[in-house]
C-alpha cells in the first residue's frame, strides 16, 4: 500500500494533472489517501510526481493516522467502538495490519472519509520543487514516507 500526499498547490496545474489528483482525492495541500499498489493507481501517481510525496506506508503508521486523523461522514472522529461495532477489526492495529496487506480497504469501514487531512509538517518540508533523491520531498520516498507522515500528525 503507498500513502499518497499532496505537497503543491494547483496555480498554473495542466488540467490533465488537476484532474488526476481529483481522482486521487487529492484537492488540498497536506491532503493524503491510502492506495493499493496496482498499474492503474501508480500511472496515476507518475502523472502527478510533481505534485505529491508517496512511499510505503507501515503498520504503525497507518494506525497513528487513522486514531489521530481518520473521520467519519459529518466530522466525527473514528473511534476503537465504531470499528469494533461496525467491523470486524477491534482494534486501529488490526485494521491498519489488514489495509497494509491487503486484506482490507478504507472503504471497508462504513462511512469513513478516505481522505486524511494532515497538519503541514513540523519544522517544515526540504523543498516542494524538488525530489527526494535531489533533497526534497517531491516524489517517491519507499519506506522514508513514514518519516514525512509522522512530522504531518
Amino acid at each position: 500500500m503507498y500513502a499518497v500526499v499532496r505537497l503543491r498547490g494547483g496555480v498554473k496545474t495542466r488540467q490533465d494533472i488537476r484532474d488526476t489528483l481529483s481522482m486521487l482525492h487529492l484537492d488540498r495541500i497536506n491532503h493524503c489517501v491510502i492506495v493499493p499498489d496496482t498499474p492503474n493507481y501508480n500511472g496515476m501517481i507518475q502523472k502527478a510526481k510533481d505534485y505529491v510525496a508517496w512511499g510505503q506506508i507501515s503498520p504503525e503508521t497507518l494506525a497513528k493516522m487513522l486514531k489521530n486523523r481518520g473521520r467519519l461522514e459529518g466530522r466525527k472522529t473514528l473511534t476503537e467502538e465504531y470499528l469494533a461495532m461496525n467491523t470486524k477489526f477491534k482494534s486501529f492495529d488490526e485494521l491498519a495490519k489488514a489495509i497494509c496487506e491487503g486484506k482490507a480497504s478504507i472503504g471497508d469501514v462504513p462511512k469513513m472519509k478516505q481522505v486524511f487531512r494532515l497538519h503541514p509538517a513540523r519544522k517544515g518540508l526540504k523543498g516542494t520543487k524538488r525530489t527526494f533523491l535531489e533533497g526534497g520531498d517531491l516524489g517517491f520516498h519507499g519506506t522514508e514516507i513514514n518519516s514525512l507522515l509522522n512530522k504531518m500528525r
